[in-house]
């Protein structure tokens, strides 16, 4: 049962997606299959890609210069020579992965390091230093001037792992053409894990923090420059993520204090944050993020050296991955103490992304914000024995997650969570799914951290400061009565992404709701596209601090509940934002 349970949970948030290719990038077009190619002329260069049956694929082409050597940890740089018929038909490598511990003995490690030792795994992902690369997939016989708006792919995966080309675009593309809204969408590639967020006052003093949310910039930057070429309107981007895509959505929206703009021009005007938003951080050079550098360091030759930076640059793939991999993974007893995460750098980040929001220092523009139902289960499958008593759980927090809170105001969180089998996650089962004794009230606990009652405190800040601009939100419950999990984190990626797991009729809904947002910033509204037909009638009501309204997939239906739950929770997190960083 355990093994099944890790093995879904390295599913959800690291499985490659259903389209697969194999063969080199570049001049390898034998690979393709029996699709034809369609070529195109951009200011990146002349492309080649794949006139597939749902969609025009343009796969794998590199927007910056490899990061390896000297730009191993260091600022993406741009491509400036344009590409020549470029082999645009295969998936790229994915950038280097984390899925645990590299040097933990824990059963759960090994099963995690055994799936990323996997030959299919590994054949899949193709992981390598050199993969800043974006995918476009387009309707089939778009041309350039078709305006088309454009939906710009942020993936999760806790910034350890995750790669563009797990989420293949063409049937979300397809289904927006079926659905009357024909888009563009682009998936970009970023570098995660110890790679791509790295902290340390070293890091700092280099420039070097926040990587992965720097390729994310040049992605979209590539995108302003590109899309047109590909019949995408520049000025009509949405950026969407899930997990650590959402939490990448709405730090892009902070990065630079809210400067968003990009030759005069916004990137994006809209954004969809699906499992993810503010995530509260200490500093990339607090003793907590000290720790995980010197930690790395420590299990390579630079320890000891004067610098060890240029040092860490200068190792062996293998030798830098081994290390980067050597710190506690999510999908572990430390949970959502990630190692590697966004963390304000006072100047990417100028601070912690709960205290912009407060600060209107962020690009404000409507956004969709919202959760399944049982996002901590996933993170609460590990710590059994750390949960049974308010007393253990309260310890568990203050040493693992939040070493620097006062224990007082950890106890307060925990206390205002009932001890009771009947009120925890996954809710609505009784008492049935306790894991481990203490399992449900840990995971209501972790799930609200991170995720659901963030998500309250960030559209609190958001429409509070702007409240002009309009926020919708959304609770999933579509995947009620999985055993343990309930719907957890990242099980959404099923039905709205891959359009499977619900019905048709559910499928089309949420998509619908989405495809209206891009082209109108407003899930209700049909017009524009090929058809002003909705595939949903039920009225989505805009999230506001008065009423706190937001609708609720169901299985079968959807219907409107107010966001007041857990409200003496809320008020503790929202009352103590610097205790509650990760």
């Amino acid at each position: 049962m355990l093994l099944a349970l890790v093995l879904s949970a390295a599913a959800a948030l690291a499985a490659p997606g259903p389209y697969v290719t194999v063969g080199d990038n570049v001049n390898n077009l034998g690979a393709r299959g029996t699709f034809p190619t369609v070529t195109i002329t951009t200011p990146a260069g002349s492309l080649i890609g794949l006139a597939r049956n749902d969609a025009e694929a343009f796969t794998g082409i590199p927007f910056a210069q490899p990061p390896v050597g000297p730009l191993r940890l260091a600022p993406p740089v741009r491509i400036t020579t344009p590409l020549t018929n470029f082999d645009a038909t295969q998936q790229a490598p994915a950038c280097p992965q984390m899925l645990a511990d590299a040097s933990a003995n824990d059963i759960i490690s090994q099963v995690l390091n055994s799936v990323a030792a996997n030959p299919f795994y590994i054949s899949s992902t193709k992981a390598q230093e050199d993969c800043l690369n974006i995918n476009v997939y387009r309707p089939k016989g778009t041309v350039a001037g078709a305006n088309l708006p454009v939906l710009f792919w942020i993936f999760g995966g806790g910034f350890e792992m995750g790669y563009n080309s797990q989420y293949d675009g063409g049937s979300l593309v397809a289904n927006s053409v079926a659905l009357g809204k024909p888009f563009v969408l682009v998936a970009v590639n970023y570098r995660v894990g110890g790679f791509g967020f790295m902290p340390g006052k070293e890091i700092k003093a280099a420039g070097a923090a926040n990587l992965g949310h720097l390729d994310q910039r040049i992605g979209l930057e590539w995108t302003a420059d590109n899309i047109a070429a590909f019949g995408g309107d520049p000025s009509k981007v949405t950026i969407w993520g899930e997990s650590a895509g959402a939490i990448s959505v709405w730090n892009q929206m902070c990065l630079y204090d809210g400067n968003n703009k990009y030759k005069g021009n916004p990137l994006f005007r809209g954004g969809i944050m699906n499992s993810g938003g503010i995530a509260p951080a200490a500093p990339v050079d607090s003793p907590r993020a000290q720790a995980i550098y010197d930690r790395v360091v420590s299990q390579t030759v630079c320890a000891g050296q004067a610098d060890t930076l240029n040092c860490l640059r200068g190792l062996p793939y293998a030798d830098f991955l081994k290390a980067a991999n050597s710190v506690p993974g999510m999908l572990s007893y430390t949970s959502i103490a990630l190692s590697y995460l966004p963390r304000p750098d006072g100047k990417v980040l100028t601070a912690s992304t709960d205290v912009l929001a407060k600060q209107n220092k962020y690009a404000a523009m409507p956004m969709i914000s919202g959760n399944q139902e049982d996002e901590g289960t996933l993170f609460t499958l590990f710590q059994a024995n750390s949960s049974a008593t308010t007393d253990l759980i309260t310890s568990y927090l203050n040493t693992v997650l939040f070493p620097n809170g006062p224990t007082a105001t950890v106890a307060q969180l925990v206390n205002s969570y009932s001890p009771w089998i009947w009120d925890g996650w996954p809710y609505g089962t009784g008492v049935l799914n306790e894991w481990y004794i203490g399992f449900k009230r840990l995971a209501s606990i972790l799930g609200d951290l991170t995720f659901i009652l963030a998500r309250r405190i960030q559209l609190t800040a958001t429409t509070t400061n702007n409240p002009s601009i309009p926020a919708w939100s959304y609770l999933s419950s579509y995947y009620y009565g999985t055993p343990v999990l309930g719907t957890f984190h990242g099980s959404d990626l099923n039905s709205v992404h891959f359009g499977v797991g619900l019905s048709s009729a559910g499928v089309k809904g949420i998509q619908s709701y989405y495809a209206n947002f891009v082209y109108n910033l407003d899930p209700n509204n049909a017009s524009g596209g090929t058809s002003t037909a909705s595939a949903v009638s039920f009225n989505w009501p805009k999230y506001d601090t008065k009423s706190r309204t937001m609708i609720k997939f169901n299985l079968l239906n959807y219907e409107t509940i107010a966001d007041t739950f857990r409200s003496a929770s809320y008020d503790v997190l929202s009352a103590n934002p610097s205790v509650f960083q990760i």
